[in-house]
């Protein structure tokens, strides 16, 4: 069902605009190295979490191919201020590893999180694990779809899943392992709710490069694929990897993907749409969400397409 069918119908009666904006909690960032011991996380990993006392969801959230798990400062902090603590583990250290190790390795951060993620959190605060979601952004999106479908064991369940500009290969034909898309409507295999994500330059060529996420293996396929509740979001005038920080420039941020005018702009939007989409299935706090379906301009960036389907 498309939102332009109801939007008539639907009035504001929320604040959502202000998820757009960093939230009224104080966070802290905890970096801490793999280590062997229990409580030691597998992979490095770089916590966001609010420093007020309070039990918070958590957030995991799998970085893109060839990026660091700190490109995605800005992007978290301003999600961890909306009450949510996020952990962002590094999966690789200087190569990029098979895109089947990078699910193996989310899986192990994912089982590692109950064991050993309080002792590295603030004084009374607390998480909140049967409010767990999995994020990812790029391959990362297709690392957090391929363990949300079971390719590797986890210990923990899963409450909603977020693919931000989500990228499952150079073409149909040539797809990651595990090849999770079929081409065929609601195919996944999923029995939570999903956010996808899209940038609108995502699927372009920039200069003699080749898309960063190409048509028929990106953010429109995995939305596609989604069965319902699932929700598409498209920031038309932003690039593949406009969502990470402004300082965030290696050859792959600087030369390959086409950019948009203000990366400040994107990460307001994925952010904001991400906490509405979360206070809705963790919090049961719906109405934000709703608002920005019935009005995306309360965005600072264009949405277009902005489509859900719903049981």
């Amino acid at each position: 069902m498309a939102i332009a069918n109801e939007k008539a119908m639907l009035t504001i009666t929320t604040d959502a605009w202000s998820l757009f904006e960093i939230g009224k909690l104080n966070v802290t960032l905890i970096t801490k190295k793999a280590g062997n011991d229990a409580l030691l996380p597998p992979k490095e990993v770089l916590i966001v979490s609010p420093t007020d006392a309070g039990i918070y969801p958590v957030l995991l959230f799998i970085h893109g191919f060839f990026l660091q798990n700190h490109y995605y400062t800005q992007l978290i902090r301003h999600i961890s201020s909306h009450g949510f603590i996020v952990v962002a583990p590094q999966l690789f250290c200087l190569l990029p590893q098979s895109s089947t190790e990078d699910v193996t390795s989310a899986a192990a951060v994912s089982n590692w999180l109950p064991i050993g993620l309080q002792s590295l959190l603030p004084p009374d605060v607390k998480p909140d694990f049967e409010k767990l979601t999995l994020a990812g952004h790029s391959r990362g999106g297709h690392t957090a779809f391929s363990l949300a479908l079971g390719h590797a064991k986890i210990n923990l369940k899963f409450t909603a899943l977020i693919g931000i500009d989500p990228v499952a290969g150079m073409s149909k034909s040539s797809q990651v392992e595990p090849k999770i898309l079929t081409c065929k409507p609601e195919s996944f295999n999923l029995d939570i709710p999903a956010l996808v994500i899209g940038s609108g330059f995502g699927d372009e060529k920039n200069c003699l490069a080749p898309a960063c996420a190409p048509e028929g293996v990106n953010h429109t396929e995995f939305y596609f694929e989604c069965p319902q509740p699932c929700y598409h979001f498209v920031v038309t005038k932003y690039g593949h990897l406009d969502m990470l920080d402004d300082h965030a420039l290696n050859l792959v941020t600087k030369c390959l993907c086409k950019k948009g005018n203000c990366r400040d702009i994107m990460r307001r939007c994925t952010a904001g749409i991400t906490v509405a989409f979360l206070k809705a299935y963790l919090e049961k706090e719906a109405g934000y969400l709703k608002d920005i379906l019935a009005k995306p301009e309360l965005a600072p960036g264009k949405l277009d397409p902005v489509e859900f389907r719903q049981e």
